[in-house]
């Protein structure tokens, strides 16, 4: 599946438009990293823990994003974006979202 943050995708052309597709996960801080990541905060640099955390985020929503789109038919999502949100205290929305498309390829570029 092809999942591109434009609108278009080179050497191909979309040929019918499925509609929007979204994934999403809820991630929650964990104690034992909020002590790490006050320290870190004393010294300075980047917390690992939460870099971690939200590359685990990422990948998810876009494993549910693209799992969606294949259960549509589709083979591609365009426009995708990213975008977080706060559910609670320690806790965040992550949501991948774009539309899904049917492509071929472009006959003026093959």
């Amino acid at each position: 599946m092809i999942i591109a943050t434009t609108d278009t995708i080179p050497g191909c052309r979309i040929t019918k438009t499925i509609g929007l597709v979204r994934g999403n996960t809820i991630r929650a801080r964990h104690l034992g990293h909020d002590i790490m990541a006050g320290l870190k905060n004393l010294v300075g640099g980047e917390i690992d823990e939460y870099t971690k955390l939200m590359a685990e985020a990422r990948e998810q929503s876009l494993d549910r994003l693209t799992a969606e789109a294949g259960a549509l038919g589709a083979d591609a999502v365009v426009g995708l974006r990213f975008t977080t949100s706060s559910v609670m205290n320690g806790a965040s929305e992550l949501l991948a979202y774009g539309t899904a498309v049917l492509t071929t390829e472009d006959a003026a570029d093959a």
